[in-house]
């Protein structure tokens, strides 16, 4: 197997050292950001006409040349441009051309030039992945053309196809690549047949079942598909959208809808496609069978306006489209059935019974995320749930942010949209620490992996902030709601709090400017369904003393908004290096509290929970209560939701032997 998981024989040539400009996801935000009141004044200003759509102007593009504008039709060629609301980026479907707002004032104010630059906009993909894609589209055939019945059949049944026909195949020019057992989707250029990108997915038997792995060529970050787009026509005004190509196979053929895939699944909606769903008047989120899909579906409809939306509640009889149809069910029926995703006021409980039932019927999805490296939180906590705030301390030199790290990077790797807003130490050294626990190992006395392991972490979803030292409270907000908008962020980590003090008040009365910043955090949490975790310095405590929920500073109203208090303790010894164990003071889901212990592995940088010998699990059960029974090995409650999360697992491998204490 060669890179990106396929045979060698469709790899590109040998394996080579790949040097990209951006080794650092950061988050880059407009030194002023505009607002869609800005930008009509602007547009008025210059006498540009514009429509107010659902979540973008549409404007006459000043990229399209009049030998561009002969085939196309009066609406077109009028108002092709489209300029996001929150943003200001820019599309022109005419063009391609594509930028920020500040690229398209330089447009318009340059005249004749700014236009010709800004065609170089439109982001074409490496040429060593167009070479890729065409090479594996090349080698790819139909399902239908394949010369063996027994490998069709085959085919059919692990991806769950067999009611799926031909013709519907065809339609949507789904392939099939025999020697990685994947079919392939492509993904065309809008307006036009040129080939821009490839998903695969692969199919694997693990025991008695199979599991699924994807695929993209570009890379996922990179890979802005709306798989169906070439089949949508200018006067569909209603549209379904899947998390799975699979489904809108199912859904088109069963229904005649037009249907399209999210190019990330439930992770993302990118706001550069936004633009190709302005033309529906309504949309339908049919995500999966699910509390994470139903949430993502909540999401997504506060970026295309929620009053033309509608969302498929998850249920036994409304499970994913494919399923739905191999089971026999009316599909249409279930799309009448869809609930609006706005609403004014929730006046009763009749508006609320629905979603109570779902989540006493999903019990274990309504806990949250289980974390894979800690099994004994979840014992306490149950899982990592959004619109909470975590307040998370310890002793100075305890290991906080090395902790915490890992703790985010747990999530992350399951596919947890990630924003980290490091204050006290550097992106660079951040990274470098959270690869080293992504790969579980010393990557400085092995280098040769350091490629290996840096593409794997570079398609985690996880982003930095670029701040450094103080900042304002306003500047760190706006910073987090345009990643939730752009990125789809569902975990932000601020290390630490201390950090915005300074700016928001001169006054001397700290805790009452503390008392201000938690409360911005607590309601960017509940009103973006966004987990936020802070960091926070204890107050000054004499070591032989345990910090407790009175030790964070500003404690009164720290322990009032947070939902989760976790603290890191760090009990000091005379004799050996002592003992660190993570204690959880409180807990709103079901108020399980409680301590479990944890130890350093200098080699892995990591905290996760070591084997328990007979002998330290005696002296924990004497010292701190009772401790499960259960093995803390990571097999209950981690096993991974799809094959999604599973790709993106760092294995433990060579693991350096914990069972003696680091020096």
């Amino acid at each position: 197997m060669g890179r990106r998981g396929l045979p060698r024989g469709l790899a590109p040539g040998p394996p080579r050292r790949r040097y990209r400009k951006k080794a650092l996801p950061a988050l880059e935000i407009p030194v002023l950001p505009v607002t869609a009141t800005e930008i009509r004044q602007y547009l008025r200003g210059r006498g540009i006409p514009f429509q107010n759509g659902h979540s973008c102007l549409r404007t006459p593009s000043p990229f399209v040349e009049s030998s561009q504008l002969k085939d196309q039709t009066a609406v077109t060629t009028s108002f092709s441009l489209y300029i996001d609301k929150t943003t200001g980026r820019f599309l022109c479907m005419t063009s391609l051309a594509e930028g920020s707002w500040e690229d398209f004032q330089a447009s318009v104010e340059g005249g004749g030039d700014g236009a010709s630059e800004a065609l170089l906009l439109s982001k074409a993909p490496e040429v060593e992945d167009s070479e890729e894609v065409q090479r594996i589209w090349n080698r790819a055939v139909p399902l239908w053309e394949l010369p063996d019945p027994e490998e069709v059949q085959l085919a059919y049944t692990m991806f769950g196809l067999t009611k799926i026909t031909d013709d519907t195949l065809k339609r949507f020019s789904v392939r099939y690549l025999r020697p990685a057992r994947s079919l392939v989707f492509p993904w065309f250029s809008p307006g036009s047949s040129g080939l821009r990108g490839l998903k695969l997915l692969q199919a694997k038997c693990q025991g008695d079942g199979v599991s699924y792995e994807e695929t993209t060529i570009p890379q996922p970050s990179a890979y802005h598909n709306l798989f169906g787009l070439p089949l949508i026509s200018r006067r569909d005004a209603e549209v379904v959208l899947t998390s799975r190509e699979l489904d809108s196979l199912a859904l088109n053929q069963s229904t005649g809808l037009p249907t399209l895939t999210l190019p990330q699944g439930t992770s993302c909606l990118p706001p550069a496609l936004l633009p190709y769903l302005e033309q529906f008047r309504r949309i339908v989120f049919w995500l999966g069978d699910d509390l994470r899909s139903w949430e993502a579906a909540k999401l997504f409809a506060r970026k295309l306006n929620p009053k033309r939306c509608s969302l498929v509640r998850p249920g036994d009889q409304q499970p994913r489209p494919l399923e739905a149809l191999n089971r026999g069910l009316n599909l249409s029926h279930i799309l009448r059935t869809a609930l609006p995703a706005w609403h004014k006021s929730i006046v009763s409980f009749r508006q609320l019974r629905e979603e109570v039932l779902g989540e006493l019927s999903n019990v274990e999805q309504a806990a949250g995320l289980p974390w894979s490296r800690f099994p004994d939180l979840n014992r306490i906590l149950k899982g990592h749930r959004k619109g909470e705030l975590t307040v998370f301390t310890g002793p100075t030199g305890s290991g906080k942010t090395t902790f915490i790290s890992e703790y985010a990077l747990d999530l992350c790797s399951q596919g947890v949209n990630t924003l980290w807003g490091s204050f006290e130490i550097s992106n660079v050294r951040l990274a470098r620490v959270m690869l080293t626990q992504f790969a579980e190992r010393r990557l400085e006395d092995q280098l040769d992996k350091y490629d290996h392991w840096a593409d794997r972490f570079e398609d985690l979803p996880l982003y930095f902030m670029t701040f450094h030292g103080q900042q304002g409270i306003r500047t760190v907000v706006d910073t987090m709601q345009h990643a939730v908008y752009v990125y789809d962020i569902c975990h932000v980590v601020i290390d630490n709090l201390q950090f915005m003090m300074g700016h928001e008040q001169l006054s001397t009365d700290r805790i009452a400017a503390q008392d201000y910043v938690f409360g911005v955090f607590r309601k960017f949490a509940t009103d973006n369904n966004c987990h936020v975790t802070l960091v926070i310095h204890p107050r000054k405590e004499d070591d032989d003393k345990e910090l407790q929920t009175a030790s964070i500073f500003g404690s009164a109203k720290a322990s009032q908004e947070a939902d989760n208090v976790l603290i890191l303790q760090d009990r000091k010894l005379v004799t050996g290096p002592g003992k660190r164990y993570l204690q959880v003071s409180k807990n709103r889901f079901d108020g399980d509290v409680g301590i479990f212990p944890l130890e350093f592995n200098k080699s892995s940088l990591t905290f996760s929970t070591p084997p328990k010998n007979k002998t330290r699990l005696k002296k924990f059960k004497d010292e701190a209560g009772p401790v499960a029974k259960k093995s803390s090995s990571g097999k209950k409650g981690a096993t991974p939701q799809n094959s999604e999360i599973c790709s993106g697992k760092a294995p433990i491998l060579d693991q350096p032997d914990t069972s003696k204490p680091s020096k």
